[in-house]
């Protein structure tokens, strides 16, 4: 690829006002609207103060801003060049919008959490977000220490992270997250809540894990609802949670004397050989792992609390412990495996069973999806900012999943800097005729110019009838 003309010959100006740059908004935030995201912020967040006001606009314009890639308040920009104002009504400027996250007590961060739950319940009635909901639905809660670097950050304290397998202490601030998706779906977030650095990750996870399943019910999951965590959350007061609001639980335990003696206890001939149709990456062995082998014991956790005590399903996995020292003539005198284990009341069989549990690791491609777009930065000093800030970015990106999937069935599992870039940042001129009518004229042959279309008529088309 070259240039055709000369570098003398080739010139740019910015004078353009028909021309913007994010045409994809225009689907994006009709399906918005067509889910009531303003009128549910209206009816549910109420900040105090000046800066308070027309919270119903200023948060679908923060909404709007991280779906087309901003991830700080100067970023919210995009949406006043060119012919935005003549697409959009209400955009406000960026420091408006930032006053407006300011103005925020943690009571108006709790009303908003409650419109992005039930904004979720709204998409899931738009766009086809969690097929296969009514028979079984997967609900995946984990925290992630997001690095700050502000010093004059509110909550920012020292915690655990892994970076490339290492856990390291970051100083920062801790989201916990819930995700809800399908064998069939990519996950959607349906709950979320910033906390201190220095949270335990199981600080306020059984709170979060009732309203998760909540939120979940009122999207269409009818069917069976099982909650993956790792060993962080294995407590009695989480699972009992996850148990009252009428789901399964599927947690990694840590490896304490009572499990060992449990696992001890099976007999040889109860294990189960498996193969993983994909390798795992084993980081104590520094090797790629396909063979293993899984059985089940009857267990009960939390003895020692009579009222909380629950009687389930351990799961055991075991891996051979290579012996790296056998090419020097140390071979082993007996085999040595290493252990993990899954409490869990899970109906499934048990290598199904073992297997849904390895996929909670889908949680982390939401964390990864989110901090490559709106949650690169923490833009507040304020605590209460930034966690209203975290609402808004999981609205945005069950915003963009509930696009993809009207878009196209590649776009329902696609990630979100994909749907971005394919849907979202397309450059349109826009031309006015008739009255009131206004047409986006695309570039031609748009290599997704059809997977647009179809969220286009989607969007602004007739309401789809109902299921």
């Amino acid at each position: 690829m070259r240039l055709l003309h000369s570098l003398a010959k080739t010139h740019a100006s910015f004078d353009d006002p028909n021309l913007v740059s994010h045409a994809g908004l225009v689907p994006v935030m009709a399906l918005a609207e067509r889910a009531g995201l303003g009128e549910l912020v209206a009816e549910h967040v109420r900040p105090g103060g000046e800066c308070g006001v027309n919270a119903h606009l200023k948060v679908p314009c923060l909404v709007a801003g991280m779906a087309a890639g901003a991830d700080s308040i100067d970023d919210m920009g995009l949406l006043r060049h060119g012919a935005m104002d003549a697409l959009f009504g209400g955009v406000r400027a960026p420091s408006t919008l930032g006053s407006h996250l300011r103005s925020y007590a943690w009571g108006n961060v709790s009303q908003l959490e409650k419109a992005a739950r039930e904004f979720l319940a709204e998409l899931t009635r738009q766009a086809p977000l969690l097929p296969g909901a009514e028979t079984l639905a997967f609900i995946d809660i984990d925290s992630m220490q997001k690095r700050v670097y502000g010093h004059q950050k509110q909550g920012a304290k020292f915690g655990h992270t892994k970076i490339q397998g290492k856990s390291l202490l970051v100083r920062g601030l801790n989201a916990l997250a819930a995700v809800v998706s399908t064998p069939l779906a990519a996950p959607v977030i349906a709950a979320t809540r910033l906390r201190g650095g220095n949270a335990a990750s199981a600080r306020g996870a059984a709170s979060l894990a009732a309203r998760a399943i909540g939120t979940a019910r009122d999207c269409g999951c009818t069917g069976t609802i099982i909650v993956r965590l790792d060993s962080a959350f294995y407590n009695a007061a989480v699972i009992g949670a996850v148990r009252r609001g009428g789901a399964r639980f599927s947690v990694t335990v840590p490896m304490n004397g009572s499990i060992r003696a449990a696992i001890a206890a099976i007999g040889e001939d109860a294990w189960t050989p498996i193969r993983y149709p994909r390798a795992i990456w084993d980081d104590q062995l520094d090797a790629w792992i396909s063979d293993a082998e899984v059985a089940e014991v009857e267990y009960t956790a939390f003895a020692s609390k009579k009222s909380q005590a629950i009687t389930a399903r351990l799961i055991v996995r075991r891996v051979r412990d290579l012996n790296k020292q056998a090419a020097g003539g140390q071979d082993e005198l007996f085999p040595v495996w290493r252990h993990h284990a899954v409490f869990t009341d899970s109906p499934f069989e048990l290598i199904q069973a073992e297997g849904q549990h390895r996929d909670h690791a889908v949680v982390e491609q939401v964390f990864a999806d989110v901090t490559s777009g709106p949650l690169a930065h923490m833009p507040s000093g304020v605590f209460a900012a930034n966690a209203a800030w975290l609402s808004i970015a999981a609205m945005a990106h069950n915003l963009l999943r509930a696009a993809g999937a009207l878009a196209a069935l590649p776009f329902a599992k696609a990630r979100a800097a994909t749907i971005r870039r394919d849907l979202i940042a397309v450059a349109a001129r826009t031309a006015r005729h008739g009255r009131g009518h206004i047409t986006l004229h695309l570039p031609e042959a748009w290599h997704r110019e059809q997977e647009w279309l179809n969220l286009l008529g989607a969007a602004c088309g007739p309401p789809a009838a109902a299921a």
